[in-house]
């Protein structure tokens, strides 16, 4: 295997982390950005082979172009750059403070925005590079509870193939993207909320490992967008062709799959400022909650199929 030089920012928690680890066992050289040092020295330990660790917020582009500077200084390259860094927010629309929202977008829109910009200007001087954004399902459908984070991940999306289109006339720069479903990370517990209870990744869950090998793979094999998570299928095929059966449920499934049992005050979370993350174990659901989503998924493919015959039928 050659050895790449791959920059991770947002590697101090999540799916970051999960990435760096990755990158790490395949032997790459790493330089791990992110705002909170105390946990990006953390995973850099994790990590071995002494990595570049550079305090960075995505939504300062200063930072961003020192952090270009520090890699390129160190390893003379940079092949890889993902970016996961993200924070989230929880509440009706109306509810939800404006500088929350404008500041998920700044983090998790525009931060990327800045983060491409950076790394394009990098892989254009030197004629070869990877730019591997984090999107979601949530650019792909839409969910009560979490406009800003919505309307982030649907911008990403539009951001990403854009990217992808005006970067042919390279052909050794790539940009893609990685659409991840409910995964078990610290940005749920560690989101700003105004919902009254704590968020949680919907089931089914995956292991943050499973998206940090699959940003591995877009790093080997390069593609546009690769869709990780068991449902994600099912959940957009939903949106799109029964937009009705959605419309009516998603509602009640987020605001029993989405956000748990335990309350909260309103916070901020880790939105402006960068906050210690737990690393969460594996996401575990009574029979009760199980049962709830077996039986809105029959109840969603029995109205579906409904609605398919009453389509046929007018």
């Amino acid at each position: 295997m050659s050895s790449r030089v791959v920059v991770l920012t947002g590697a101090s928690s999540g799916i970051g982390r999960a990435a760096a680890k990755a990158f790490a066992a395949r032997g790459d050289r790493l330089v791990l950005a992110a705002r909170g040092l105390g946990d990006l020295e953390t995973v850099a330990a994790e990590c071995g082979g002494d990595p570049l660790v550079v305090p960075a917020d995505v939504t300062d582009r200063d930072t961003l172009d020192r952090l270009v500077e520090a890699a390129v200084q160190r390893y003379g390259r940079i092949d890889v750059w993902a970016d996961t860094a993200a924070v989230m927010a929880y509440g009706r629309f109306e509810e939800l403070p404006a500088e929350v929202f404008d500041r998920v977008v700044a983090t998790d829109l525009l931060g990327s925005a800045n983060v491409a910009r950076a790394a394009l200007r990098q892989f254009r001087a030197q004629g070869h590079g990877t730019l591997i954004l984090c999107g979601s399902l949530l650019g792909h459908v839409t969910v009560p509870y979490m406009s800003a984070y919505v309307t982030s991940k649907w911008g990403l999306r539009g951001l990403t193939r854009t990217l992808h289109q005006e970067v042919r006339d390279l052909p050794g720069v790539h940009v893609c993207s990685i659409e991840p479903g409910s995964v078990d990370t610290p940005i749920y517990t560690s989101a700003a909320n105004y919902a009254g209870f704590v968020g949680r990744p919907p089931p089914p869950v995956d292991p943050p490992s499973r998206m940090g090998d699959a940003i591995v793979r877009s790093a080997d094999r390069p593609r546009l967008e690769r869709s990780v998570g068991p449902a994600n299928g099912f959940v957009e095929f939903g949106f799109t062709w029964l937009p009705w059966v959605y419309d009516a449920w998603v509602g009640r499934l987020a605001r029993r799959m989405a956000l748990s049992g335990r309350s909260t005050s309103q916070v901020d979370g880790n939105v402006f400022e960068a906050r210690s993350r737990v690393e969460g174990g594996p996401v575990r659901w009574g029979r009760a909650r199980i049962g709830v989503l077996v039986g809105a998924v029959a109840g969603l493919a029995v109205l579906a199929v409904g609605g398919l015959v009453h389509q046929q039928r007018r």
